[in-house]
């Protein structure tokens, strides 16, 4: 199984590599980073989470089909900006209201190297979104503001030391 990444890991930094080929491998990582997501009640996780600079990741928002995105590229987003509070499973219990595109149309290929494009709006499109980000080695609290960012990076400390102590 694929471990997650968290906070500080230097690869949640990086910018991650177009997928040459869609290939055996990529969809058996795609399939395991939906179990790894499910196993850990998450809504998407990306590539650069489970250590693979890859343009890869998944999503499954409520009972909505799971999606592999591979290469992913937003070529629109509405006017429309909303806030809506996000976390993410590389910074466990840390969650603030982030600012986004209501609506957005991302083009990709699936696992089975095929494009596709979607219209997605809501919980998608915010999720679609947050985990583009991590293949730019961005990180939702880049988008707060510096004093609520140190403010949630102290209590993420805080809980991880105890964590590490126990």
């Amino acid at each position: 199984m694929l471990d997650i990444v968290t906070l500080g890991a230097d690869v949640l930094r990086m910018n991650a590599e177009q997928i040459e080929n869609v290939d055996d491998q990529i969809v058996k990582l795609g399939q395991d980073m939906l179990d790894v997501m499910r196993f850990e009640d998450g809504i998407g996780l990306a590539g650069p989470q489970v250590s693979v600079l890859k343009q890869i990741f998944v999503c499954q928002v409520h009972q909505n089909e799971a999606r592999v995105f591979i290469n992913p590229q937003i070529i629109a987003t509405s006017h429309e900006l909303l806030p809506y509070e996000e976390g993410c499973l590389s910074i466990p219990g840390v969650f603030a209201d982030v600012k986004r595109p209501a609506a957005i149309t991302v083009q990709a290929l699936n696992e089975r190297g095929r494009p596709f494009k979607i219209d997605a709006e809501g919980v998608l499109a915010r999720v679609i979104q947050h985990e583009m980000d991590h293949l730019r080695g961005v990180l939702f609290v880049d988008y707060l503001d510096e004093e609520v960012k140190k403010k949630l990076l102290k209590i993420y400390d805080k809980k991880m030391s105890r964590k590490v102590g126990r």
